[in-house]
């Protein structure tokens, strides 16, 4: 192993070693972590073998004291400054403020005593001071919400201000995150002053329940995962060839027929409901994929007609293919079911997904081989597939939704609005950055998968190459980068369901997390290694079973469910 990374058990015993140091420290003039620091007094991340502090995604800039205070149980409180326009109405902060209570008092059951521990002063309060007119308690996050915030942890009261709720909710995880047991179980936090917003909108994670089923549970426990790690994306594959677990008031039969069981395995409107609403108390959008005219096996065992009849000669064969574009009850279909879609979840955009389609059933069919004669198409079978996108694109258009598509809809030239999201996802580093210099050459805005398929593992630290990926990183101008809008983990579910989820995501999605957060300087992996290593054995203490990086331990190992 590279000597200048650290193991796990290496990144805990340094939590004793500042332990020990800050008995001396307390006494002496506010002084600077030397270690990190640059010469404009940011810390720029890197740590020094006595730096307890784990931040994951680093902030965009960061002064820790080595003054530390004390933090206890039974008098620490996070309350509404009194300039706030936020209060104790606020459910959305009043539970966060609970949920990370939790998180930094919970552990401890019967609060230990300190022995021979001398500190400045204890730290008793943390106020949240929301800046804006409207807090937006009871909205839902956007693409375009202001996620910056303001923290400040000194006497008499640490101060974390934020525009809204979501600003603050980022705050609140790094407050969290700057708390740190010393040798005695004592927690303690240092002075520090953060400025801190997201480099990326859109910071996403993809989940795909239909080739196995996610019980909620499993959904809910990661869309924790992802607050930890200041993501606000949940895209949700909800349905794909294997089954369709999405049920539908309108369409009841496409999951009674199309799921793998028509009550244990579909998600209900409750159900739905359920996921938006926890994801919304965590500053996380739910946009949902429902992917057509491919991927649509499962749609058609509930919708008669929906799926071309494929063709052997001049007989059809039994089988079916993509959705059949040229019946006007396909419209009539998908402009109910989209309807019912854009009032099931709030967020602004649907993906539509648009990719892999298999062009050879409609060229086995001979009522589309007819169709594609009279509208000219000639042999060019993306022209029809454009024809159909385009049609659902109108559709969709006019149930007041924006729409995401994958990057096949755009190379097959069908026409789209300017705020259309293209979602590039093919090919190497030199396609897909060429990619991402045409589409956003083009005038539209762009995010970024393609090296952050986690469904694909490798044996060793993979993280290393998701780490460095950078959705900036092609050839364009200025005003081509400022239209990519961020870039989606995509965790695929071929093999992968309930059982192994959550560890194969995380800590590698941690990964992703700091490249569309954090600035585009923060690219050290040995650094990186440290801070990660320690960040990954926190969200094992919260209850999160990811994966270890190498070789160590944590010093609060996961106990299971």
């Amino acid at each position: 192993m590279d000597r200048n990374q650290l193991t796990e058990e290496e990144s805990s015993r340094r939590v004793n070693i500042m332990g020990l140091l800050l008995n001396c420290a307390v006494f002496l003039l506010v002084v600077i972590v030397c270690s990190g620091w640059q010469d404009d007094g940011n810390y720029d991340g890197r740590l020094s073998d006595s730096d307890p502090i784990s931040l994951w995604p680093l902030p965009q800039k960061i002064q820790i004291s080595a003054v530390a205070f004390k933090l206890s149980a039974s008098s620490f409180q996070i309350s509404h400054a009194k300039e706030s326009s936020a209060g104790p109405g606020c459910n959305l902060l009043q539970n966060a403020f609970r949920r990370y209570f939790e998180y930094m008092f919970g552990s401890v059951k019967n609060e230990a005593k300190p022995r021979k521990k001398v500190f400045s002063s204890e730290l008793t309060e943390l106020q949240v001071w929301i800046t804006s007119a409207d807090p937006e308690c009871d909205g839902y996050p956007s693409l375009k919400s202001d996620e910056s915030y303001e923290l400040s942890v000194d006497q008499p009261s640490a101060v974390l201000k934020a525009s809204n709720v979501w600003g603050a909710l980022r705050g609140l995880e790094t407050f969290s995150q700057l708390v740190y047991e010393d040798d005695y179980g004592v927690n303690i936090i240092n002075k520090t002053s953060i400025v801190d917003f997201p480099r990326f909108a859109h910071r996403g994670i993809l989940l795909d329940t239909s080739r196995h089923y996610l019980p909620l549970r499993v959904i809910l426990a990661n869309l924790e995962a992802m607050a930890m790690n200041k993501y606000n994306v949940f895209h949700w594959h909800i349905v794909d060839d294997p089954s369709f677990p999405y049920f539908s008031r309108t369409f009841p039969e496409l999951s009674q027929k199309g799921a793998f069981h028509p009550y244990t395995h579909v998600y209900t409107p409750a159900d739905v409901k359920m996921v938006i609403e926890f994801a919304r108390m965590r500053g996380i959008r739910v946009i949902p994929e429902f992917d057509t005219p491919g991927h649509t096996q499962s749609w058609g065992k509930g919708q008669k007609d929906l799926l071309t009849p494929c063709y052997s000669g001049s007989s059809p064969s039994g089988t079916f293919g993509p959705v059949n574009p040229i019946l006007n009850t396909t419209y009539e279909f998908m402009g109910r079911f989209f309807k019912e879609v854009s009032t099931m979840f709030p967020d602004a955009y649907v993906h539509l997904g648009g990719d892999e389609v298999d062009f050879s059933c409609w060229k086995s069919n001979p009522d589309i081989q007819k169709f594609m004669e009279e509208h000219g198409f000639g042999h060019d079978y993306s022209k029809l597939e454009s024809y159909y996108i385009q049609r659902l694109l109108d559709i969709v258009s006019s149930t007041n939704k924006g729409y995401m598509i994958w990057q096949e809809v755009f190379d097959n030239g069908v026409k789209l609005r300017l705020d259309t999201q293209i979602h590039v996802w093919k090919g190497s580093k030199d396609q897909y950055e060429t990619e991402m210099a045409r589409v956003t050459g083009a005038g539209f805005h762009a995010l970024l998968s393609t090296p952050w398929y986690l469904n694909r593992i490798s044996y060793g630290q993979d993280w290393h190459g998701i780490y460095t990926a950078d959705p900036h990183s092609f050839n364009g101008t200025e005003e081509q980068k400022k239209l990519v809008i961020g870039g989606e983990a995509c965790l695929w579910g071929e093999y992968v369901d309930a059982t192994n989820l959550t560890p194969r995501l995380w800590p590698r999605a941690s990964a992703v997390a700091e490249r569309l957060w954090s600035d585009k300087d923060v690219k050290d992996i040995g650094n990186a290694y440290g801070r990660l290593a320690q960040h990954r054995c926190r969200m094992v203490q919260r209850g999160i079973p990811a994966e270890p990086l190498f070789v160590g331990y944590c010093r609060h190992e996961y106990k299971g469910l």
